[in-house]
């Protein structure tokens, strides 16, 4: 049985641990070569690992989404290896401190920003003018149920994926006629090492958060990086420019 992926080559960011992680490992399991990019040599050299021990094919290559030209040299490094570049997960985020608007730090908000959405808007600028010589390939950017709603003390980071949200809808109508079809995936609350490490404080109150999710469990990275292989598969071949939660129908409330 031909596998969804199989010999699509594609780059996913900050790949070296959580959804990232678990993406790289389901686009290989469905046969696409897989580019892991990450900002840590360590955990992307992990993930290349766990690839590779899952029968799959993986390089990683080191980068930084805030820096432009290590996102060129991103793209560029792929095409000199592969030739082609058929799909990407653009996965790379931070989060932001918890503060009103007022007492928000102006560096908190320039780094929320700088990596969640100018770094989308450069791999989105790259990975568009590559596929633009094959003349088709399918993106998937990582944005948040933040970016479908407001979110009191997160103004940094629900305003800087509302700006992910909004980029993918805008790119997704200039690429459908060039063959490029471009989504994100909203993730809801998902279990991810950062949230197996916070506070006892704050574990209660994702319990308690968690009993309002309608499914009635907190999501996983799997459950994520099923959702970007499908919006980069040709199963999803007439989709293009939806802003997909995949939250387990809190937003749907």
């Amino acid at each position: 049985m031909t596998r969804l992926m199989e010999g699509k080559v594609g780059i996913i960011t900050a790949a070296g641990s959580g959804i990232g992680r678990a993406s790289a490992v389901a686009f290989a399991e469905e046969g696409a070569k897989v580019v892991v990019s990450d900002v840590s040599e360590e955990t992307g050299e992990e993930t290349v690992r766990l690839v590779k021990e899952a029968g799959g094919e993986a390089t990683f290559i080191k980068c930084n989404v805030a820096d432009e030209a290590e996102v060129e040299s991103l793209i560029d490094m792929t095409m000199k290896t592969y030739g082609r570049l058929d799909w990407a997960h653009n996965n790379a985020g931070v989060g932001a401190p918890t503060a009103p608007v007022t007492e928000t730090k102006t560096e908190d908000w320039r780094q929320a920003m700088g990596i969640n959405l100018d770094g989308m808007f450069y791999c989105l600028k790259h990975e568009i003018r590559a596929m633009a010589k094959s003349g088709k390939g399918a993106i998937v950017n990582t944005a948040s149920t933040g970016g479908l709603a407001g979110t009191p003390g997160l103004a940094a980071y629900t305003s800087s994926k509302w700006g992910v949200n909004g980029l993918t809808k805008t790119v997704a109508l200039e690429c459908g006629k060039k063959g490029i079809r471009v989504n994100s995936i909203c993730p809801g609350m998902t279990r991810t090492a950062s949230v197996e490490n916070w506070s006892e404080e704050a574990s209660e109150q994702a319990k308690a958060y968690e009993q309002s999710i309608p499914i009635g469990r907190m999501g996983t990275p799997e459950d994520q990086a099923n959702a970007a292989v499908w919006l980069c598969s040709n199963k999803s071949a007439y989709v293009t420019g939806v802003n997909l939660p995949v939250d387990g129908g809190i937003t749907a409330q």
